[in-house]
């Protein structure tokens, strides 16, 4: 990490001014060096008051997309990669990956050419209207177990915005985030596999997170439309998915069965093209989402090529 890095880490985490010196001392630099990195960052937009005798204190952060930010409210060392424009942070994930990219990191982008959903469906990710990351994991789980970070993605979505907003987002199984009835987020899991070892090697977590309104005939879209700083939403959700991501079904399935969006819902789920009616009674404890069809009849729905829609 950068010493600019370091000093906005800090500044980040207090109130109160500090001193340069104490800054110089912490990070084992020279005062000089400590002002030419306050300087850099109130050039990248950082409004930082600085007071003889006091030291230095972050007044606002940046407004713009940053890695440096990300990093810093980050709760894990990760790589960060901006890029202002891509197809799709996932894609761009699988290219670094495929160059021989070690590590967990993040990508993520002002905006999205190809933004991609689940069943082959785009994500609308218009420049600077939203947040568009992926989060590449290294889990070196089995098949089965790495599975889990599909749901635990849409359960640190939301941790992550009751965290950092007064917003109550839900989730519409298997891992769509809506609120006040329309979705908001997106999230596309993709493993990379070890077929030899039935291990997986990294899991790509893709999200996209509606923020700021725009001019759009997608039906059903949503947005949080509320002032958050975009850095430390993508950091907030890191942090959560990477406490849950690779973890049992039991800590965290307890909080995805309180925000489902469609427990006691009349649904319809289209599976191998057929159209099927039924209620949704419930999701067990492995994400399972159990319906009753028509006919009085139980089944256990899991997650693939399933989609779920209100009658």
């Amino acid at each position: 990490m950068s010493l600019k890095e370091d000093v906005l880490r800090e500044l980040i985490k207090t109130d109160e001014y500090i001193s340069g010196e104490l800054l110089a001392k912490k990070f084992g630099k020279s005062r000089a060096a400590v002002w030419k990195a306050i300087k850099c960052l109130i050039s990248e937009g950082y409004n930082i008051s600085a007071v003889t005798n006091n030291g230095y204190k972050l007044l606002e952060c940046s407004k713009l997309a940053s890695s440096c930010e990300i990093r810093a409210f980050l709760e894990k060392d990760f790589d960060v990669v901006h890029y202002k424009s891509i197809d799709s942070t996932n894609n761009a994930c699988k290219r670094l990956l495929a160059e021989g990219k070690s590590g967990e990191f993040i990508v993520f982008a002002d905006e999205q050419s190809a933004g991609r959903g689940r069943q082959g469906k785009s994500f609308y990710s218009p420049n600077l209207s939203g947040v568009y990351f992926s989060v590449v994991l290294r889990p070196y789980e089995t098949l089965q177990n790495a599975v889990t970070a599909t749901t635990a993605a849409s359960v640190a979505v939301c941790r992550a915005i009751e965290n950092l907003t007064d917003r109550k987002p839900q989730i519409k199984w298997v891992n769509d985030v809506y609120l006040d009835g329309k979705k908001i987020c997106g999230i596309l899991t993709e493993a990379i596999t070890d077929f030899e070892q039935e291990l997986v090697d990294s899991v790509i977590v893709g999200i996209g997170i509606n923020i700021s309104e725009s001019e759009c005939d997608i039906e059903n879209i949503g947005f949080l439309n509320c002032d958050i700083n975009k850095n430390r939403l993508i950091a907030e959700v890191t942090n959560e998915l990477v406490k849950i991501a690779c973890s049992d079904y039991k800590n965290f399935i307890d909080y995805y069965i309180s925000h489902s969006l469609i427990i006691d819902k009349n649904i319809k789920f289209i599976q191998n093209g057929k159209i099927t009616y039924a209620k949704a009674v419930a999701i067990d404890k492995t994400g399972g989402l159990e319906i009753e069809l028509e006919n009085g009849e139980h089944q256990i729905l899991r997650s693939g090529d399933i989609s779920i829609r209100k009658a």
